[in-house]
């Protein structure tokens, strides 16, 4: 199966197909609430540091064991340590994946209906922007819908395959996005009283500092970064043997946070500056979550000239940063049945979107279904997947397949002391990190 696994053809198209499955709304609405709430530039300064020392080797970590085994997330532990328990850590992978989909895609439909409802100009005939949302929440048949729509533009790219869907779409879509976020960016900090949202930004001030702003920032960072979920693994499959693993999980890391750190240059300036109240800004943000991109930013840009432009590239933003998401995931669970059912790839893709679609319907009629979803994975299914992918490399794996995969069987150069750096990180600070992320996310 390995000689004829597809794999991605260009530099660019495993950049940009890796980044694509990074970001996603987290980092659009995830970040700037934890970024409020962490006190700005502090936050993302810590923020940074986590993707440095955890986010980056549990991101190589799942490349590896992708391109070391040629085979799905489920099926890659089969093959690098076959009659062990550790398919389990896999099976996860899928299970997890799948989960987010099911409540993922409720939301997906939202930036679908603002986008007609922003074109057609009704959201800036809205009385109520907060009654306006509540109306689409209540509407299940409304959600229905639109989540339907966005399932099924999903399984099209997953259909056309990994070089003609996945890459494809990749290439194009990504640089759409960082172009809509730059021209949402360039508006927002041209605004009367931009500064001030742009000093709370990156400006530190100790003041705001919270304690438990470290645990916040490598939550952010894990879930920013799509691991755990076994997206990382499915497209590591699809690297050849000459893609540096390290090199491109640093530029995935650099873009995924580049577009968290540009959201919130669209977010804070435009906040700060459009506000009628300077005094609760701050608390709005950290609210965050579907409120902040469905009520709040639609409120600043009816203050904005061209308020029906720039919501719509807002919104088509969301759309974007979604899908990129959106198909990795689905991918994941598509190859799985795929391969280890030795279902067509055609059909897998058509069972996995019936599965999502009656996951997202029940998500669409139960709020409290929805909620579980979102908490099963974020609390629990998330931490454990990356706690158990970092002991697995670092403890398990032949430690001359870790160099073999870290050095492209030679060709890079990495000395013995990176080595032993990246086996320590992931034999017990990664796994730390993570442990950590999961208890307090029980006591949250």
């Amino acid at each position: 199966m390995s000689d004829k696994r597809a794999t991605f053809v260009s530099k660019i198209g495993v950049i940009a197909a890796a980044a694509g499955s990074a970001v996603g709304l987290g980092n659009i609405w995830r970040f700037p609430s934890q970024t409020a709430d962490g006190g700005g530039a502090i936050f993302i300064l810590v923020y940074i540091g986590c993707i440095l020392f955890f986010g980056i080797p549990l991101m190589v970590s799942e490349f590896m064991v992708g391109r070391a085994s040629r085979a799905n997330t489920a099926g890659a532990y089969h093959k690098l340590a076959p009659g062990t328990q550790w398919k389990w850590v896999g099976r996860l992978g899928v299970l997890t994946g799948f989960v987010i989909m099911g409540f993922y895609m409720v939301v997906c439909g939202w930036t679908l209906v603002y986008i007609f409802q922003s074109v057609s100009g009704y959201l800036f005939g809205v009385d109520n922007l907060s009654a306006n949302f509540i109306e689409l929440q209540s509407n299940p048949a409304k959600q229905i819908i639109w989540m339907i729509i966005f399932t099924l533009l999903t399984a099209f790219f997953i259909l056309s395959g990994v070089k003609k869907g996945i890459e494809q779409s990749a290439k194009i879509l990504m640089p759409l996005l960082f172009l809509l976020l730059i021209i949402l960016a360039i508006r927002s900090v041209t605004l009367d009283g931009a500064i001030a949202g742009l000093n709370f930004l990156f400006k530190p001030d100790l003041a705001h500092v919270k304690s438990t702003v470290f645990l916040d920032a490598m939550g952010q960072a894990f879930f920013s970064l799509s691991l755990g979920m076994g997206c990382m693994i499915t497209y590591g499959s699809y690297f050849n043997d000459k893609t540096p693993l390290v090199k491109t999980a640093v530029q995935v890391s650099v873009l995924d946070s580049l577009v968290a750190i540009l959201a919130g240059v669209v977010i804070f300036p435009a906040a700060f500056a459009l506000t009628t109240n300077p005094g609760t800004i701050v608390d709005e943000l950290v609210a965050g979550g579907p409120g902040l991109l469905f009520i709040t930013l639609p409120e600043l840009f009816n203050q904005m000239a061209g308020s029906m432009i720039w919501s719509t590239l807002f919104f088509c933003l969301l759309a974007l940063a979604a899908l990129t998401s959106t198909i990795s995931l689905m991918e994941v669970v598509t190859v799985y049945i795929h391969e280890e059912y030795h279902i067509s790839r055609r059909k897998s893709t058509l069972l996995v979107t019936a599965g999502v679609i009656i996951l997202g319907i029940f998500a669409s009629f139960s709020s409290s279904f929805f909620n579980f979803l979102d908490v099963a994975s974020a609390k629990f299914m998330l931490p454990i997947g990356g706690f158990f992918i970092s002991l697995f490399v670092g403890w398990h794996l032949n430690r001359r397949l870790v160099y073999a995969q870290l050095t492209n069987e030679r060709t890079l150069k990495f000395g013995i002391g990176f080595l032993r750096t990246y086996i320590f990180l992931l034999r017990y600070v990664v796994p730390t990190a993570m442990l950590a992320i999961f208890i307090y996310g029980l006591a949250a």
